[in-house]
C-alpha cells in the first residue's frame, strides 16, 4: 500500500501542475482586471506602479510563475487596503504607501479557522447522524423511521442552503424573542474568543444556526448513500451464510453487512471533504462568516485575481489528496482489495 500511495503522489503532481495552469489561463484571461477598481482620483504614476507590481504588464507564462511565486514570498505592492483579509483586493481604494503583500496562502490561513470550525462541525455532525440512519433505514427497510427518514432526507437535499437560512434566521433570530434560551444570532462574530464558558457558550450559539443548515443538507446525501448502499448487500449471499452460521443479527449487519457497504459511502464523504476548507459559500454569506467563501466572494468582486485562482487550486489539491485517502481506505475496509 505504501508503494501505491508513494506512486499516486508522484502521478499528482504533473497533474496539479496542469489544473494549475488551467485555473491560471481560465482566470488570467477572463475579461476584467486589477485595475478596473482604481479611482480615476489615482495619479497616473501611481496606477502604472499599482500594476507593475501586480505583473499585468508581463507575458502570461511570466504572469504564471509569479502566481506559483507568491504561494509562499512576499512580493512588492503599491497599494495596501487588506479590507477583506485578501490578496490586493479594494487595495486601491486608498493608496498608501510603497509596501508589500503576504503571501496568499497566510491570507487564506487567516480565513481557514472560521471555516473548519462552522463547515468542519458541520460535516462531521452531518457524518455522525447519517450514518445511523441510513443503516437502520435499511436494516428497517419501509417501517415508520424508514419513511421518516426518506422524506427528511428528501427535503434537506431538495431544498436550497440559502432558503433553509433564511427561514431559521426568521425563526430563531427574529420571531423568538432575544431574551429567549430558543434565540440564536444570524450574525457569526469572528471576533469572538473563547476565554471562559461563557464565550464558549456564545460561541456554540452562534454556530448552531450554521451548522443545523449545513448538517441537514450533507447528512441528507450521505444518509440516502448509505441507506442505497446497506439495502444492496443486505440481499447478498455472505449475509445470509452469516445468518446460516448462527452470527447474531447485529454482527451481520454492523461487522460485515456494513463494512462492505462503506466503500461508496466512503467515496461520498471523501469528495466532500474538500468543500469543508473551500467553504460553504451561500451559507457563509447568509450567517455572514467571515471564511474562505467569503473571502473567495471578495475577491471575485475585486478583480483580486490571485487569491480567486489559489482557493480554486486549494480545492483541486484536496480532491486529488482525499482521492487518494478514499481509495487507501477501500483496501482497509475491504480485504479483497489489493494495490500490488
Amino acid at each position: 500500500m505504501l508503494t501505491f500511495a508513494l506512486r499516486r503522489l508522484l502521478i499528482a503532481i504533473p497533474t496539479l501542475l496542469l489544473i494549475s495552469l488551467v485555473i491560471f489561463l481560465l482566470v488570467d484571461l477572463a475579461p476584467g482586471s486589477p485595475a478596473s477598481d482604481i479611482p480615476l482620483t489615482v495619479p497616473a504614476e501611481v496606477r502604472q506602479k499599482i500594476l507593475e507590481s501586480l505583473g499585468v504588464n508581463q507575458p502570461v507564462y511570466v504572469r504564471y510563475l509569479l502566481w506559483l511565486k507568491q504561494f509562499f514570498w512576499h512580493e512588492p505592492l503599491y497599494a495596501i487596503d487588506h479590507m477583506f483579509g485578501t490578496d490586493y483586493a479594494q487595495g486601491a481604494q486608498r493608496i498608501i504607501s510603497y509596501s508589500s503583500r503576504a503571501p496568499v496562502f497566510q491570507i487564506i490561513a487567516e480565513r481557514l479557522p472560521q471555516t473548519l470550525i462552522v463547515i468542519g462541525t458541520a460535516y462531521l455532525v452531518a457524518i455522525l447522524i447519517a450514518l445511523p440512519i441510513g443503516i437502520y433505514s435499511a436494516y428497517r427497510q419501509y417501517s415508520w423511521f424508514d419513511q421518516a427518514g426518506t422524506f427528511v432526507s428528501m427535503v434537506g437535499y431538495s431544498v436550497p442552503t440559502f432558503f433553509t437560512g433564511v427561514v431559521l434566521i426568521l425563526i430563531f433570530s427574529v420571531m423568538i424573542p432575544r431574551d429567549s434560551f430558543f434565540w440564536f444570532p444570524s450574525i457569526y462574530d469572528t471576533s469572538l474568543r473563547i476565554t471562559d464558558w461563557a464565550s464558549f457558550g456564545a460561541q456554540i450559539r452562534q454556530m448552531a444556526l450554521p451548522v443545523l443548515v449545513l448538517g441537514l443538507y450533507n447528512a441528507a446525501e450521505i444518509s440516502r448513500y448509505t441507506r442505497s448502499s446497506m439495502l444492496e448487500n443486505l440481499s447478498q449471499d455472505y449475509a445470509r451464510t452469516a445468518r446460516a452460521k448462527g452470527m447474531g443479527e447485529g454482527t451481520v449487519v454492523l461487522k460485515h453487512v456494513a463494512r462492505n457497504s462503506m466503500i461508496p459511502v466512503v467515496t461520498i464523504i471523501a469528495l466532500g471533504l474538500p468543500s469543508v476548507f473551500g467553504g460553504a459559500i451561500i451559507t457563509e454569506q447568509v450567517f455572514k462568516i467571515n471564511g474562505i467563501g467569503a473571502a473567495l466572494i471578495g475577491a471575485i468582486h475585486a478583480n483580486d485575481l490571485p487569491v480567486v485562482q489559489t482557493i480554486t487550486f486549494i480545492t483541486a489539491i484536496l480532491i486529488v489528496l482525499f482521492n487518494l485517502v478514499a481509495d487507501i481506505l477501500y483496501g482497509l475496509l475491504d480485504p479483497r482489495i489489493r494495490y500490488d
